[in-house]
């Protein structure tokens, strides 16, 4: 009776082989069509003139600029959102507290907006026309149209990443450990630094890499507050349009493929952080169970 059960459960969950190759081919061509041909052409179109013209469009001082422009924006934008993540995911995951539906709520706004709505949200706020604008060119403090505009739209389109990434990781592993540390006579740093960090580092590293990647690659939001100004204001995407629309293809796609080559290393990252995780979750899963030790008899002694 219960091989035919076993028998007939695996007939219901388990399909012909012709339908799992029609799956796997499809899955295939669907991927090579939207993924890995798209990213072949970006690379074909780039070296169309050689590699003299790739290097050449490369070392243009406003394609340098879009290039430091971007390594800046990400180096602070990243770092923001990594305690601001780390901090929210913390309040969340440990603590019960009013409002914490409402916060949650506030930390996925950026998935739900567009990001052209995000930069013009900044417009209406520091633009000449806007709330702070008038007290912004009293004080000759520039903000849209400059890198801190840049760097306030990124930090909007990209601050969920973290949090997002550490809030269920947290959930799941619960607080008990850090109320045992707590317990033992451990403050608030020590707790964090030695407990709730080690436990959180992979999926932290994994955020962080999330968040890299989109704050490099943002388009809309930063188009919208960078006003486009070739040298100054136009980050690595902005530069590719400003190229293209110039009939520069060759330039266009050697930035292009720069881009292409960072999101591979981050995939390749990604990648690898998954990997350690899972052999390091593997590792601990195959340690044998502690057992208890028994107790020594005493010894009798004769009387």
């Amino acid at each position: 009776m219960s091989a035919l059960t076993s028998r007939t459960a695996r007939k219901g969950t388990t399909e012909a082989a012709w339908v799992r190759y029609v799956l796997i081919g499809t899955a295939l061509v669907f991927m090579f069509l939207f993924l890995v041909l798209p990213l072949a052409a970006v690379f074909t179109e780039a070296l169309r003139k050689g590699w003299d013209a790739y290097f050449e469009a490369l070392q243009e001082p406003d394609a340098w600029s879009a290039i430091r422009l971007t390594l800046i924006v990400a180096a602070v934008a990243v770092p923001l959102n990594l305690v601001f993540g780390v901090a929210a995911a913390w309040c969340i995951a440990k603590y019960e507290f009013r409002g914490k539906s409402f916060l949650t709520t506030l930390i996925d706004l950026p998935f739900s907006v567009s990001p052209v709505v995000a930069g013009l949200i900044y417009v209406l706020v520091f633009g000449a026309q806007g709330w702070f604008g008038p007290w912004l060119m009293e004080h000759d403090i520039k903000i849209i149209f400059a890198v801190p505009g840049i760097i306030l739209a990124t930090i909007f389109v990209t601050f969920p990443f973290i949090a997002r990434e550490l809030i269920p990781l947290m959930q799941a592993q619960g607080n008990d450990e850090e109320q045992a540390a707590i317990v033992l006579g451990a403050t608030g740093w020590q707790t964090f630094w030695r407990v709730t960090l080690p436990n959180i580092k992979w999926g932290l590293i994994y955020g962080v890499i999330l968040c890299n990647a989109r704050a490099m690659g943002e388009f809309g939001a930063v188009s919208v507050v960078s006003g486009h100004i070739r040298g100054q204001t136009n980050t690595m995407p902005l530069h590719v349009e400003v190229l293209y629309n110039e009939y520069q293809s060759v330039a266009a796609f050697a930035v292009a493929s720069l881009l292409a080559l960072l999101a591979l290393v981050s995939l390749a990252v990604k990648s690898l952080v998954e990997w350690r995780h899972e052999r390091e979750m593997k590792a601990i899963s195959e340690l044998p169970p502690e057992r208890p030790t028994q107790p020594t008899p005493a010894t009798a002694v004769p009387v």
